[in-house]
Order: structure tokens, then sequence, then C-alpha cells
């Protein structure tokens, strides 16, 4: 039985037809790293596959082979190959799909009317914009079949699969080198996992004179729970808040954390951390909201400058010390549970913010098992 798209899941489809020589190992490499299916123009290539693997026929000819039984798909051009519905009664067992490559209107309205009506609908797209992509993708917002959208490599990859924040249920890619359906694999999994945030209590603030502080500002509309972690040690962060709350004497910043004094920590993604004097235009951040849920956003610029700092110190349950340094204003803000916004310059003894603490330091951002003490 073939696989179904499941919500919020990502397919990978692996194209051999043009490997040549090298299928045999593209294979290989393909069930070793769970790519979902494996699409040939010739049933020979499906029989030797494990049934761990799903099956795809683009038949290469005008014609569908009369034995297609090693597949559990068939992607077919309906222009050359016939009626899906027809084809499936001939062949009972095998789910049908649509192959469209979208050039015009035309196309695009074929594209957008199989999306919405058939299991599979396989496209391909002639020019290099996503304006094709998210039409359909809003057609298709509700129905239950599952679009696939051909890559060039996993770096198009990895943009298909974020187009309108949804993406495409799946993407197909070819194979150049061995190492592609790893990368393929890599681009349908990179969603950050959620990152556990423990409750702080704050033990004391301190203020501390002039330092630089960064402000990252973000590429992203953050939402009003939603901010990234900072802390003066590795071990130990504070969800600092973004500026999408009102100021009597400023508009908003929906893009911008006002994080902490500029050799603070922060969580750059890949479970790595970054200084934020590191932060550039281009740069990767987590923000992370009150429930812990976390997404990559890009920066767009980090402005260091020159203002009053305030040291507070906190503590976790378990004893783990923790300490942010922040600039000293009330405007700055940091979170609380349930997504509190507590004004920094207002925390005193006892308050309660959200942070995180990582189980291991780190050396050059990426968590190591070592002796490593941080005050």
């Amino acid at each position: 039985m073939a696989m179904k798209a499941a919500s919020g899941a990502r397919l990978t489809w692996l194209d051999i037809r043009s490997t040549g020589a090298a299928k045999a190992a593209h294979c290989t490499e393909a069930i070793h790293r769970r790519i979902d299916a494996i699409v040939a123009d010739d049933v020979a290539d499906l029989r030797p596959l494990p049934p761990t693997i799903t099956k795809v026929l683009l038949p290469a000819g005008d014609e569908v082979p009369d034995d297609v039984a090693p597949a559990d798909i068939v992607i077919v051009d309906e222009t050359r190959h016939g009626r899906p519905a027809e084809l499936a009664r001939r062949h009972p067992g095998v789910e049908f799909g649509r192959w469209v490559r979208v050039s015009d209107a035309d196309s695009l309205e074929l594209a957008c009317q199989c999306a919405r009506t058939a299991p599979w609908s396989v496209l391909s797209f002639t020019d290099p914009t996503r304006i094709p992509l998210e039409i359909v993708l809003a057609a298709a917002a509700d129905a239950p079949g599952s679009v696939i959208t051909t890559a060039a490599d996993a770096e198009e990859a990895r943009v298909i699969f974020g187009v309108l924040e949804r993406g495409s249920d799946g993407v197909m890619m070819a194979p150049n080198e061995l190492g592609d359906a790893a990368r393929l694999r890599a681009a349908a999994t990179d969603r950050p996992e959620n990152v556990p945030l423990v409750e702080l209590e704050v033990v004391a603030t301190t203020r501390v004179g002039m330092g630089e502080r960064a402000c990252v500002d973000t590429c992203t509309y953050l939402r009003p729970d939603e901010g990234i972690l900072v802390g003066s040690r590795s071990t130990g962060l504070v969800l600092c808040v973004s500026e999408t709350h009102p100021l009597p004497y400023m508009p908003t910043r929906p893009f911008r954390v006002n994080a902490g004094a500029l050799m603070s920590y922060t969580l750059a993604g890949d479970d790595r951390t970054s200084y934020l004097s590191e932060l550039r235009a281009g740069s990767t951040v987590l923000a992370v909201n009150a429930k812990g849920e976390a997404r990559p956003v890009t920066v767009g610029r980090v402005k260091i400058e020159t203002r009053p700092l305030l040291s507070v110190d906190l503590v976790s349950a378990e004893g783990r010390a923790v300490n942010l340094i922040l600039q000293d204003d009330w405007h700055v803000r940091v979170l609380g549970p349930g997504g509190a916004v507590l004004n920094s310059t207002a925390l005193r003894p006892g308050d309660i913010v959200l942070g995180h603490v990582p189980d291991r330091p780190r050396h050059v951002g990426y968590p190591i098992d070592e002796f490593c003490y941080e005050q």
C-alpha cells in the first residue's frame, strides 16, 4: 500500500531514471537514508526494492506497461498515457497520479485541478519563480491528495518545503552524486525540535555600568509570546521577548528582540549556539515561544550600541545558576510562565521567568563533554 502524506509530513522521492550505472548505489543509499519513495521509468528497477520503500513508476514511453505490479504508484501524463481513472480500473490495487509540467496559465490551471482532485500530483515548474507553486498550494489547501514538486538539488528542496510556510507535501529529486539522498532527507527533516523550557527564579538584579548590547532584527514578524533565548553562559539561557508589545514613547518593532550584551550566547539552530556579536545579516537564530515551540528565523540586521546594562542572576529548580546581562531599561522584556511579559527593570528576587538549561557546555558553538566552568 502506498504511503500518504500525513499532516505536517514531508515526503522525499528519489528519481533514479537518469542515474545510469550508479542506479543500484543510489537505491541502496535511499533505502539506508529512509527516503520515502524511489521513482523509476522501468518496472524492472522497482522489483528488487524492499517493501519498506514506496515504488513509483513514471513510464518512459507513451504506454503504461501491462504489468505494473511492482509499483505502488504510477504517475501519468494524461495526454500521453490516458485517463488515470480508466488506468486505475485496468490496474486495481495501484494508485494513479498526474504529472504536469507548468509553463503557462493553462498548465497552471491544470496543475491546480489535479492538486484538488488527484491522490498524487507531481509538478515540474519551468520558470525560476515560486508564484505558480504558491497558487497551486493555495488552490489545494484542503484537498486530500498530495503535491510532489520536482527540485534540482537539496537547497531548492528546502525552499520548496517552505513555500507559504506550509510547503509542498513532497519533493522529487534526481541525485547528481552519492550523498544527495542524505541531503534530500535532511532538507525534509530540518525543522527544529521544540526547546524544553524551565522556570527560573530571579535571585538578584544588579546595575553593572555601561557596555554594548545587541538588538537582533529578524526578517520575520515575531509573535507576542515569541523571542530568542539569551544567556551569559552556554548552560543557562533566558527567553527574551520580541518588541511586539506596545510602548508609550515609540512604535512596536515586531521583528526585533532587544537581546542582551554582545558576548551573550543565543541558540542558532542545529543544536548550536552563537555569540550575539557573531550574528550578521543572513544568519539564523531560533525563535522560541512560551511553549518551547521553535522555528528558524533569518537575521536581517544586528544593532550593537552602548547602553547602561543590568545583570540578572537566576537559578533553576535543580540549582543551575543562570545569568543574563541586558540593557537597563524598562522596555526591555523577558517572558514568564504562560507568556507573561515582564519588564526587566521590574524584576525582583522570587520572580519567575522562562528559560532553557542545556545539559552540556559549548566549544565553538557545539555541545561537548568536557570540564568547562563558567562564572
